[in-house]
């Protein structure tokens, strides 16, 4: 209470704000196997609830993560997305804005359970000439201090993608450092992407379970692609923000190279043979907060899967390695995910 006093009237409104919002989440839990159990269940929901079941105890038993009580839970939350994020950054600079709390430390965003608090926040750090993104978030993880429940904001997803966010949620809690978002972030998409593998293969050479595992591949080497495709103009821009020129002729500039990245964009799709996942994110605006929140969850995950190899695919020591690299020095810890990387592409 005393550090609440201690903390500026915009901060005590947030905390507010977040407390109220994640208190009314678990107040609205429904157990799931209730829910399976009840006929007067709507049966589509049912059906995508027993997937759940399936996924959490696959996840236990298969892939050693904590389940425990997560995902045992449904909350209807009557809107499309459980938070909204905000990420800012100076207008001709790529270094992110940070926000830090307690538990979570530093991240590059700040979470809102209300949209409309959402774009208010935005529209402010906007009035001080900053870059601003805000993007709904179907899901996160509370880190253990609740069981997390699903929401209908993922519930009607296809069977691998609820299995793949369950996988991803789930490896935060195996490992988190507070602060370390790129850490935190590349190693849980690195256990979803494991994890997925093993759940499509789950049925053996079935037609079904290998259309499936093409399909999860197929869809993965895309969602790699687009983001090489973006984190290669990163050094094009921030080269840009760095010659002195006038403020006019950066803005147009700037503005050219975003062009330059949708019309790149259009002649991937076409390879990608109309695979349209990413149309929304180039049809609204993009600017250098939007640009950073795609290098978060990708840069060290080379590094992770050259981890989980090192110990022979053996998902407990992978995570007991990736805890010991958790207690490494920062410096320490960075050599040596990229002396893996190196390791890994050779």
């Amino acid at each position: 209470m005393l550090s609440l006093l201690l903390v500026s009237c915009d901060s005590l409104q947030f905390y507010t704000q977040a407390i109220r919002g994640q208190l009314s989440i678990v107040s609205k839990r429904e157990n799931i196997q209730s829910l399976v159990d009840d006929p007067a269940t709507d049966a589509a929901l049912r059906t995508q609830l027993e997937t759940i079941l399936e996924i959490r105890h696959f996840a236990e038993a298969e892939l050693a993560l904590p389940v425990k009580n997560n995902f045992s839970s449904y909350v209807n939350l009557e809107r499309p997305y459980v938070v909204w994020n905000v990420f800012a950054a100076p207008e001709f600079s790529l270094e992110s804005e940070d926000w830090c709390f307690p538990v979570a430390g530093c991240v590059t965003y700040r979470g809102y359970f209300s949209e409309a608090a959402a774009k208010n926040f935005a529209s402010n750090l906007e009035s001080e000439g900053k870059d601003v993104y805000v993007g709904g978030v179907a899901a996160y993880s509370t880190l253990g201090w609740f069981a997390d429940p699903v929401l209908n904001t993922v519930i009607n997803r296809d069977e691998f993608r609820l299995a793949a966010l369950i996988f991803h949620e789930l490896a935060h809690q195996v490992v988190y450092m507070p602060g370390e978002s790129e850490f935190n972030e590349s190693f849980a998409t690195a256990v979803e992407l494991e994890g997925l593998r093993r759940w499509v293969e789950r049925e053996g050479d079935s037609r079904a379970s290998s259309n499936r595992v093409e399909n999860a591949i197929l869809e993965n080497e895309y969602r790699q692609e687009f983001v090489a495709l973006v984190q290669s103009y990163r050094p094009q821009l921030e080269s840009l923000y760095k010659e002195a020129i006038s403020l006019g002729e950066k803005r147009r500039a700037k503005a050219a190279l975003i062009d330059q990245l949708r019309g790149d964009y259009a002649v991937k799709k076409e390879q990608w043979q109309g695979y349209d996942a990413y149309d929304g994110w180039f049809a609204s605006e993009i600017n250098n907060a939007k640009l950073n929140t795609v290098a978060t969850y990708f840069n060290l995950v080379p590094a992770f899967d050259a981890l989980l190899i090192s110990v022979d695919s053996s998902l407990p020591d992978f995570y007991e390695k990736v805890e010991e690299f958790s207690e490494l020095e920062a410096v320490e810890r960075k050599a040596a995910l990229a002396s893996l990387i190196q390791k890994e592409q050779r």
